[in-house]
């Protein structure tokens, strides 16, 4: 299963420093429901939704570690099927028993710097939208405008340095 993680550039450099990264409550991937949601998506197209559920997440994540550059982070891990089980009430929620190995790592998404004030805008915004205000959705929804920049394992040192 290849599972998607929103995650801070924080937990970035734990994963490189200790090996390993807690996964948390709720990762993504391409579930049953997903599948449902987007009858003639392709599997790429799948992945795509199931990577941007994940980045919204990430804006989560910035929203409880202050001290993390306003960067989203997605880690993208392939782990055994039984390591998770779909999560109700989400599209591509699945939890995961356990937490994510570096060497499951399979590649990791991050925003360019460039992106660093829509995700201010949008982490400061993410409590309102989520209570329904119109305003503060439109800006959570504005990050989903910056495509993540791709990174292979080997590239996580360079990004963090």
């Amino acid at each position: 299963m290849r599972i998607y993680v929103g995650t801070t550039l924080v937990a970035l450099r734990e994963l490189l420093d200790h090996g390993s990264l807690a996964v948390g409550s709720t990762a993504h991937a391409v579930t049953p429901t997903l599948r449902e949601s987007f009858a003639e998506a392709d599997a790429e197209e799948l992945e795509y939704a199931a990577l941007a559920d994940a980045a919204r997440d990430s804006l989560q994540a910035l929203a409880d570690v202050p001290e993390a550059p306003r960067r989203r982070v997605v880690v993208v891990a392939d782990l055994p099927d039984s390591a998770g089980t779909p999560t109700a009430g989400l599209r591509s929620g699945v939890t995961v028993t356990g937490g994510v190995s570096l060497s499951d790592v399979a590649a990791v998404h991050v925003d360019d710097e460039a992106a660093e004030s829509t995700i201010v805008a949008a982490v400061g915004a993410l409590g309102a939208a989520l209570a329904g205000d119109d305003d503060a959705a439109f800006l959570v929804d504005e990050a989903g405008g910056w495509e993540l920049m791709w990174f292979a394992t080997q590239e996580i040192g360079d990004l963090l340095a």
